[in-house]
């Protein structure tokens, strides 16, 4: 954990709603991927001081990928699209520290 850092792992997930019809996350399921992460944070233990934060972000201008997420301090960014995902990147990056490659968001994607 980073010195003096209040919680080793922050994830925020885009919730964005764009009002014009362009794609974004809020319409591929960000909102239900966002409150399954924090049960699965809560219920493995790994909520609160020293743990996990699983917090709200508003546009990460990465639509292209949506949904998407990042893990921080890591700046790991993930895009998933089921709940199998998020768990995986639960129980692997955020509990065991292991990025799941297969979920990363290519460095080239953005809006």
């Amino acid at each position: 954990m980073t010195q003096n850092a209040y919680y080793k792992h922050h994830i925020f997930f885009c919730l964005n709603q764009r009002e014009s019809g362009e794609s974004c996350c809020a319409d591929q399921g960000a909102q239900e991927a966002f409150a399954h992460c924090k049960t699965q944070v809560k219920t493995a233990g790994l909520a609160g001081a020293g743990g996990v934060r699983v917090n709200k972000a508003g546009c990460l201008d990465r639509c292209a990928g949506g949904p998407v997420a990042v893990v921080y301090p890591e700046g790991v960014w993930y895009t998933f699209v089921d709940h199998a995902d998020i768990d995986e990147i639960v129980n692997s990056h955020l509990k065991n520290g292991q990025v799941v490659e297969r979920l990363r968001l290519a460095p080239d994607v953005g809006r």
